[in-house]
């Protein structure tokens, strides 16, 4: 009997799962609220595989305390929340989905963008006042102007398409450049100081890496037209929160919609809960990220592009395919550079 553990459940996720393996034997699945934690790691100390969000952080010392484990399925496309290197020395193979929301996040980035192009911020607050001016609320056609891709991957393409629907003209900075969104859509790629320099709204679609740390910082924010909007659903750490703020207070920028930012985890408290107290990086970036929202050319949003019930479900599909994949001897969606240990026969199938 396999045991296998998820982390950071809600009721109706757990309902998901719970009807994934329904029909299946040889399994033992258990199912838990909250994430994993060292503090709780030992509700999974038997367990051959966890499933976890990246509210869970599969830390080495999470690793030291569960000695049978031959898998983590992340429960998401990142996994910068699980120590990879120190699975690979456990023999833990780490699993993702590599993609579940492309257009579930480029059509939240969309909105995004015509949140701030048409002042949703500002106006909805002033009605709650029961304000009905419109003085001050003048947005601005999208139809038009020029979006500037930072990443075309699934995700980019997805509001390339969007984009263009909208009659807006598609520029796109990339490393591997994909020519079909040139050919469908008259995606035209170029370099990134360029197309900030073209760009009237940018947004970002690249993972986090030590390449992509502050790609967005104060220098790059100098090029962008003082009217430029800019959205980031993809990592915080590609934008530097300072160097927005900077770029805001001397009208350097037309608007900035963050869905992920440099100190989230202080804010969001369901998503982070378990992580351990925060370091003075930590807060000094929470308390600067928050400060944003001075100003009405500001929207904030909890990390919430991917979170659809659809996309959500098919989050958790995949992560239980990988399970069952791995435990069968086929693994499937395995992360570059971990080690893939031999896995043991789940000693059944479907009923």
């Amino acid at each position: 009997m396999v045991k296998i553990a998820f982390f950071g459940l809600d009721e109706h996720e757990q309902d998901v799962v719970r009807e994934a393996f329904a029909d299946e034997r040889g399994y033992d699945v258990t199912l838990y609220t909250e994430p994993l934690t060292v503090e709780n790691v030992s509700l999974a100390h038997d367990a051959e595989g966890v499933g976890v969000f990246v509210l869970s952080h599969v830390t080495r010392e999470v690793l030291d305390r569960l000695p049978n484990l031959k898998i983590v399925a992340a429960m998401s496309t990142g996994f910068d929340h699980i120590d990879v290197d120190a699975c690979r020395e456990h023999n833990v193979a780490v699993c993702n989905v590599p993609h579940y929301g492309e257009s579930t996040v480029a059509e939240f980035a969309f909105g995004l963008i015509l949140a701030l192009a048409r002042k949703f911020r500002p106006t909805f607050a002033r009605v709650d006042r029961g304000d009905f001016s419109r003085a001050g609320l003048t947005g601005m056609d999208l139809a038009g102007k020029t979006l500037g891709l930072i990443g075309t991957g699934r995700i980019g393409s997805h509001l390339a398409r969007i984009a263009h629907a909208m009659g807006m003209t598609v520029i796109a900075y990339d490393v591997k450049p994909n020519p079909a969104l040139t050919e469908d859509y008259g995606v035209r790629y170029m370099e990134i100081n360029e197309l900030l320099r073209e760009a009237d709204v940018i947004s970002l679609h690249v993972p986090y890496m030590k390449g992509t740390h502050h790609l967005i910082n104060d220098e790059r924010l100098r090029l962008v037209k003082n009217t430029a909007l800019l959205i980031n659903t993809s990592r915080g750490g590609v934008v530097d929160t300072t160097a927005v703020a900077d770029a805001l207070g001397e009208g350097r920028l037309g608007g900035v919609a963050l869905d992920t930012f440099e100190g989230e985890q202080v804010w969001i408290g369901e998503e982070f809960q378990g992580t351990g107290e925060a370091s003075v990086d930590e807060l000094r970036d929470a308390l600067e990220s928050f400060g944003l929202l001075h100003s009405d050319k500001v929207i904030l949003t909890p990390h919430n592009a991917f979170n659809t019930q659809e996309a959500v479900e098919r989050i958790i599909a995949t992560s239980v395919e990988n399970l069952r994949a791995f435990f069968a001897g086929n693994p499937q969606n395995v992360v570059a550079g971990t080690f893939i240990a031999p896995a043991p026969s789940a000693g059944g199938g479907r009923a």
